[in-house]
């Protein structure tokens, strides 16, 4: 029986941040959840590549569609009826519902407009918009959106990816400062 060639997972263009992210939550035996829409489980992935992920790595979710949504993010008919398209709310209230799930240290959670075509009328429809959240210990939260400009459906995938990991970097790397961790 052969061994089966070695994957591209995570992918090139995620390894530097996904080893990045690893090593630290790691180091401070910190733990990340994951929501995501239009990365479609990128981060996951690129995360669960890693050897030792255990030790940091709670879960992730892939909230696609509506039903999904409905049935493991959190939502509401309330929800619903205020739903304009992904928006840094939008993202936010995801990342609180999985922290409160899955009990990680730290949520990522993204939603965006992949591409090629527009998904809801507004700049948040446009393809390569992106809206990040990240909460995590003591109430630390942060929201913010990306214009990537881009129809390339795949590629604002793993752009979504990177941003998010990057963003979850960041947070953590601030959180540890202020806790004097760091």
């Amino acid at each position: 029986m052969s061994t089966p060639p070695a994957a591209d997972i995570p992918l090139p263009r995620l390894k530097a941040v996904t080893s990045q992210l690893a090593s630290l939550l790691a180091a401070h035996s910190q733990t990340l959840s994951t929501v995501e829409t239009a990365c479609g489980g990128t981060i996951s992935s690129s995360l669960l590549s890693t050897p030792g992920a255990s030790r940091f790595f709670r879960g992730g979710l892939a909230l696609y569609s509506l039903p999904s949504r409905l049935a493991l993010g959190g939502w509401t008919a309330e929800t619903l009826d205020s739903y304009r398209g992904p928006t840094k709310d939008v993202v936010l209230g995801l990342a609180r519902h999985n922290r409160l799930v899955l009990g990680a240290d730290w949520v990522v959670a993204e939603s965006g407009t992949a591409g090629p075509s527009r998904s809801v009328k507004g700049v948040n429809g446009t393809p390569g918009y992106l809206a990040l959240a990240v909460v995590g210990p003591g109430g630390f939260e942060r929201a913010v959106e990306h214009h990537l400009e881009s129809e390339d459906r795949a590629g604002n995938m793993v752009e979504f990816a990177r941003l998010a990991m990057e963003l979850v970097v960041q947070s953590v790397e601030e959180w540890l400062r202020q806790e004097g961790k760091l």
